[in-house]
Order: C-alpha cells, then structure tokens, then sequence
C-alpha cells in the first residue's frame, strides 16, 4: 500500500503514474480547459490562414493599383508628348530662326520615303530606314549663303540620350541621302541632366517648349 502524507508524496505518486495523473487531472480540470491547448493550436492555424489569405489579396490589390499606376502614367506620358509635338509643330519657323536659318518647308514620311528610295541604303537594317522615314520633324532650310540645308529635330517632354542620338543619327542620314548639311536638333519642356553638356554645346540645337505653350493646347 502506498502511504501519501504530504503533498510531495501525491507529485511523485503522480509523476509515476501518468495514468493516475491524467485521472485527476480529467477530474480538476473541464473538458474546455483539457482541450484548450489542441483548440488553441487549431486557432492558430486558422488564424495564419486567414492572415496568408487577407496578404494574398492586398499583394493582388496593390498589384492592380500599380498596373493601374503605370498605365496612368503612360497615357499622360503620350499626352505630353503629343502636346509638345503640336506646339512644335507650331513653331518650326522659330527654331530655324532661332537656328540662322530659313525655313523652306516640313519634310513628311513620304518625302523621306523618297530620299531613302533614291539612296543606297543596303547596308542599314529595315527596321532603321523605318525609324528615319518617321522622324518626329524634318526640316527644309536654307542657310545665309542661301544654300539648301536640313534640320533633323526629335521631339519629346523631357529629352534625354535616346533623343539626342535619334537626332544625330537622322541628320547624318539626311546629309548621306542630300549631299548637304543637316543640323540634329531636340525640342522638350525639360532635358535630362545627363545630357546637358551636349546640348549647351555647339553639336546639336536645343528648342526650349515653354510650358505656357502646352497648357494653351
């Protein structure tokens, strides 16, 4: 017979019997309190799957609102560049004065289509030629020795690298297919400051689009 006299001897009694322990225990405790522990890890579970749940649909959430973003962006970007090509158009005669030059007309995509057809244009990939052909603007000027000159002018809100080379690749070209000379020009509202040193030099004009001029569209 196990003798119990203090409340030492019912713990080891306890700890050598589990069985007895989870009698008393069973006994102490509620069904609710027993399965807490088991109703808790369940909780648990629950909740991380609703957290997972409710972050898959914010991440979806805030992926749609920065497609919407960007395509935000990308329309106003096309806008601003079709104001700036409106108000440049406009303008041709100030820039080839601007330029010392006199403006004689606007060359189109079939006036260059022409001078391409004339050419020898073999060795330069379609797809350039094509580029050429749609230039944002060319002009037909004439300089003051009165002689025949072009000015190849890429447009846009803020011009950066790609314009500056689209303009010089452009006016080479024309000199290529003419057999004269031909100024590179950009027109923006802004200029990318990795640019600067180009355009405050000599090597290629830069027609300033005051911002006046857009918002009068």
């Amino acid at each position: 017979m196990t003798t119990i006299n203090t409340i030492e001897d019912l713990i080891k009694l306890l700890d050598e019997n589990p069985a007895w322990l989870e009698a008393v225990r069973a006994r102490i405790l509620t069904r609710e309190l027993l399965e807490l522990p088991q109703m808790f890890a369940e909780f648990v579970e629950a909740t991380n799957r609703r957290s997972e749940a409710m972050q898959q649909e914010m991440n979806q959430r805030f992926d749609a609102t920065d497609s919407a973003i960007a395509g935000i962006r990308r329309d106003m970007g096309v806008l601003k560049a079709g104001h700036a090509r409106t108000s440049v158009l406009r303008a041709t005669t100030s820039i080839t004065d601007r330029m010392g030059l006199e403006r004689v007309r606007n060359l189109n995509y079939d006036d260059l289509r022409a001078l391409t057809l004339a050419a020898d244009i073999s060795d330069i990939p379609a797809n350039v030629i094509q580029s050429f052909r749609q230039a944002d603007l060319v002009l037909e000027a004439t300089d003051q020795a009165g002689e025949t000159c072009y000015v190849a002018v890429e447009i846009s809100y803020t011009a950066n690298g790609r314009d500056t080379e689209r303009a010089f690749r452009n006016a080479e070209f024309l000199t290529q297919f003419t057999g004269r000379r031909a100024y590179p020009a950009v027109a923006s509202v802004h200029r990318d400051q990795r640019i600067e040193e180009s355009l405050d030099s000599s090597a290629i004009f830069w027609h300033r689009i005051e911002s006046d001029e857009l918002e009068s569209e």
